[in-house]
């Protein structure tokens, strides 16, 4: 009978055999099955690197430096447990302190009696084991815990723990990673002021010439970047929604410039208008720069506030200064404001139902992409369906996810009234057999939802 350690590895191999049946290579599954099977494999590799993380740490342990030469990596020819793991892996030296520092923390514990303690973080220890999550995302709320471990207490760690471990599950990297951001805000909002100072400390704006290029390196805090990454976002949409609009997108002098490219172009556009100082012509014109913060927190000066299109909260001091400058949006959530609700009186959702939007969705509700690359969307359609033009019937889509709403069979239904409400998304059976809805919009990433 197999070790129930390794029961959730070898249920995932299982699966994947049911699947792969007799096929011989992935091309002769059906759709279906290339999901069922991808989704096996998915499961079976964070499983092995859950299981890898808990060698990692028996290595580590066994290789300890009060043990000498007699350590286990020693004794193989290593000098440390990380430099024998990643000579095995073939990975960095970084990669293996990561996966032991995740294994010790998921890893049961003994006092100085020698006797056997819970892990230090159990929610994490039995995801890792149960491959819900991921050893680099497991990584990232480590990362978190340890840090703010000694400033909020054993109770808000143990809190933070169940909370992120349960909302990583079913999130790629980057996401987990917005996820832990708005999380340490959460934690030690006393800590985001310090922190600002510190990165704004450090900008830097390089400029060198090499092989015929001009190279910029530019460091800055989220804040003094917001204006600039608005605008360059804002140029960008504008390029991609002049080739949608392109009477013949396949001519040979169609725009087909990269992301990147783009980007450097915009930046090149920006400055050519700053110098000559002219008006009009910019895409970036209707770009906005968006801060919001909560009324309780901008009464009492403590908290976070939050900037569109960014993963990083701000202190509600630097809300204040940039609400007092051009060009910046302020936002207080719970304030009175403009009727937001426009019912069949108009077909185009307003700015200030926009704005809600973009309070509520956080930019695209489906894919993350920031609000300057998006458009409010009816999700009962005005025509066929005689939909409302209000904040219920609304939802900010980029346009390859508002496609694949529509072309693909998604549902969306809101949860709850305004800008406070939560988006969810529902997959069509032929993605979900069971149409399990999964939580859209800016709530996915607040842990404080």
């Amino acid at each position: 009978m197999p070790s129930s350690r390794l029961m959730p590895l070898l249920e995932a191999f299982e699966r994947l055999g049911d699947v792969w049946g007799d096929a011989e290579e992935s091309a002769e599954l059906s759709r279906i099955e290339l999901l069922d099977a991808h989704r096996a494999v998915s499961q079976a590799q964070r499983c092995l690197d859950g299981l890898h993380a808990e060698l990692a740490a028996t290595i580590a342990h066994e290789s300890r430096s009060e043990l000498g030469p007699d350590g286990f990596a020693k004794q193989h020819g290593y000098r440390s447990a990380a430099a024998m793991i990643a000579a095995h892996t073939g990975g960095s030296a970084g990669d293996a302190k990561r996966l032991i520092a995740v294994g010790q923390a998921a890893a049961p514990r003994t006092n100085l009696l020698g006797e056997v303690l819970p892990a230090r973080y159990p929610a994490l220890a039995s995801a890792l084991a149960a491959g819900e999550i991921s050893v680099a995302a497991a990584a990232l709320i480590v990362s978190l815990l340890e840090r703010i471990r000694l400033k909020v207490g054993s109770a808000r760690v143990e809190e933070a723990e169940r909370l992120l471990v349960g909302r990583a599950a079913g999130m790629s990297l980057a996401d987990v990673g917005k996820l832990v951001a708005r999380a340490e805000a959460w934690l030690d909002p006393d800590g985001v002021a310090p922190r600002e100072r510190e990165a704004r400390d450090r900008r830097s704006l390089t400029m060198f010439e090499r092989d015929g290029s001009l190279h910029l390196v530019l460091q800055t805090d989220i804040a003094s970047g917001a204006p600039i990454k608005a605008a360059i976002q804002a140029y960008v949409a504008a390029s991609f929604q002049s080739r949608i609009t392109a009477t013949d997108p396949d001519a040979p002098d169609a725009d087909r410039r990269s992301v990147a490219m783009i980007q450097a172009d915009a930046l090149t556009a920006i400055c050519e208008h700053a110098i000559a100082c002219d008006n009009g012509g910019m895409p970036a014109s209707g770009a906005t720069v968006v801060v919001r913060v909560n009324l309780d927190q901008l009464m009492s000066g403590e908290g976070r506030a939050t900037i569109d299109g960014s993963d990083q909260p701000v202190s509600v001091s630097t809300w204040r200064r940039m609400a007092a400058g051009g060009g910046i949006i302020p936002v207080v959530l719970g304030s009175a404001g403009e009727i937001l609700d426009w019912g069949r009186e108009k077909r185009l959702f307003t700015r200030a139902q926009r704005l809600a939007l973009v309070e509520r969705d956080g930019g695209c509700a489906m894919c993350g992409l920031p609000p300057q690359m998006t458009k409010a969307h009816h999700i009962r359609w005005w025509q066929r369906d005689t939909g409302p033009t209000d904040l219920n019937n609304g939802v900010l889509l980029c346009e390859s996810c508002h496609h694949r709403i529509h072309d693909n069979g998604w549902d969306i239904r809101i949860e709850g009234i305004g800008a406070a409400a939560r988006v969810w998304l529902i997959p069509p059976r032929s993605i979900d057999l069971a149409r399990a809805p999964r939580l859209g919009g800016r709530a996915r990433y607040d842990i404080a939802a």
